[in-house]
């Protein structure tokens, strides 16, 4: 095989990876997910029967510019200016696996967006590669509004709830535009670990976690790039 169609070869592929991509992930601009893949391994979780999802879609008007705010507070107080990866914590968290220290995330909210709707856990460098190329895409693709809104819907707030106002309606027994922010802080500050940490009863640690994203919530402001999000 020649080196020209070595090259003709290497492009289609790269054309049909470019296509397949954008006909994933352009039409969730407008369309709310069906479901996820983590929802999907969440159902087929291989320890117990094949579970009941609690998922509820809402439009980003229906859920409070405070649940909007401690998420951004609690995993990426820089995401309207990055685009799409956080190079300083990045670079951080490589520090420190370098000393031998316990790794801690550096996924910016479109990386966890890219990894909940179409992969799956683990750090392996094929995950993270598909990882990187599908947040690419959907920065490109979509504005950050929408970005925020797919996360607060399809973030697991609890073994089976996905979705804030799932999670909003099971803990506090009210739809997603009336929380206030300690209790968005509250259901924020178990994202890291929903299988482990809880809502209600919340340990010690979810306490003390949840006021300092309170407080970070407080020093971001009202943030007029959520303006389309509820008022409260």
């Amino acid at each position: 095989m020649t080196v020209r169609r070595v090259a003709r070869v290497l492009a289609r592929a790269a054309g049909a990876a470019v296509l397949l991509t954008v006909v994933l992930v352009l039409p969730l601009r407008w369309l709310p997910p069906a479901t996820s893949s983590f929802m999907l391994q969440n159902r087929l979780a291989q320890d117990r029967p094949p579970a009941v999802v609690e998922y509820r879609w809402v439009s980003r008007g229906a859920i409070s510019r405070a649940a909007a705010r401690a998420v951004i507070a609690a995993e990426d107080q820089k995401f309207f200016t990055h685009t799409g990866f956080d190079t300083a914590s990045i670079r951080a968290a490589w520090r420190d696996g370098e000393r031998g220290r316990r790794l801690r995330g550096a996924s910016t909210i479109s990386q966890q967006v890219a990894k909940n709707l179409w992969l799956w856990p683990g750090r392996n460098w094929l995950r993270k590669g598909l990882e990187a190329w599908l947040t690419v895409w959907v920065e490109l693709l979509w504005p950050k509004a929408r970005i925020l809104e797919v996360h607060l819907n399809i973030a697991q707030f609890g073994p089976d709830v996905f979705g804030v106002e799932a999670a909003a309606r099971r803990y506090f027994r009210k739809p997603a535009q009336a929380l206030t922010l300690a209790e968005a802080a509250r259901l924020a500050a178990v994202l890291p670990n929903p299988r482990l940490l809880r809502v209600s009863p919340a340990s010690a640690y979810v306490l003390r976690r949840q006021r300092w994203i309170e407080g970070q919530a407080r020093n971001l402001g009202d943030m007029p790039q959520l303006r389309d999000f509820g008022r409260r």
